[in-house]
């Protein structure tokens, strides 16, 4: 296991890529939108499914 972490930090420092800070922040910041934009979709969804199953079983029942 030791092994494997040593060996994990030395590809990090060696092999890998990093891209600059200004590039990264740029792609949080684009990942972070998108993912509330996703989220408020999906509870959007979400609330109008759960209004038409109410819908459609206060019909059924009443």
């Amino acid at each position: 296991m030791l092994t494997y972490v040593k060996e994990s930090f030395e590809e990090l420092k060696n092999n890998v890529t990093w891209l600059d800070r200004d590039k990264a922040s740029n792609l949080m910041v684009i990942v972070a939108v998108f993912s509330i934009v996703f989220a408020l979709a999906t509870w959007g969804v979400d609330s109008l499914f759960s209004k038409l199953i109410a819908l459609y079983f206060d019909k059924l029942i009443g």
